[in-house]
């Protein structure tokens, strides 16, 4: 019997005044990128708390994408300069919890730019089926 090849299953938190209108953007191009992601919008990339990060690996993401308005642009002012203060601290926190850095990835992507949207979404779609699945996928499917 032939495996399925796997398939990751993605979390992606974007910004409501920027990246998600990215998504937007590229929805209406209809630029192509693979369905493995599920977006939450949200108002700012600073909301997103580690512990929401967490939850998503405990339910059985394979990998959490942020995406935040660009350094300066952010419409809540300083809201991107706390998400990288909170992306420091939840890399050492999922390597100590033994992830690897390539699970958690964050990006900076304007409501123009819809095209880097697409791209980012396949190139990290890629960087986690070659992680293979979650470490913590077999606990949340036993649970």
């Amino acid at each position: 019997m032939a495996e399925k090849e796997f398939e990751p299953k993605i979390l992606g938190f974007f910004c409501n005044w920027c990246t998600y209108a990215g998504a937007d953007l590229a929805g209406v191009s209809r630029l192509q990128y693979p369905p493995n992601i599920r977006v939450i919008r949200i108002m700012c990339s600073g909301t997103v708390s580690p512990h929401h990060v967490l939850r998503a690996f405990q339910k059985g993401a394979d990998g959490v994408l942020i995406g935040g308005c660009h350094i300066g642009d952010c419409h809540y002012l300083r809201g991107n300069y706390m998400t990288i203060k909170r992306m420091r601290f939840l890399q050492d926190l999922l390597k100590f919890i033994g992830l690897e850095e390539g699970r958690l990835h964050l990006e900076w992507i304007s409501a123009a730019e819809g095209p880097k949207l697409a791209e980012t979404v396949r190139n990290y779609t890629e960087k986690v089926k070659n992680l293979g699945p979650s470490p913590l996928k077999r606990a949340a499917l036993a649970a």
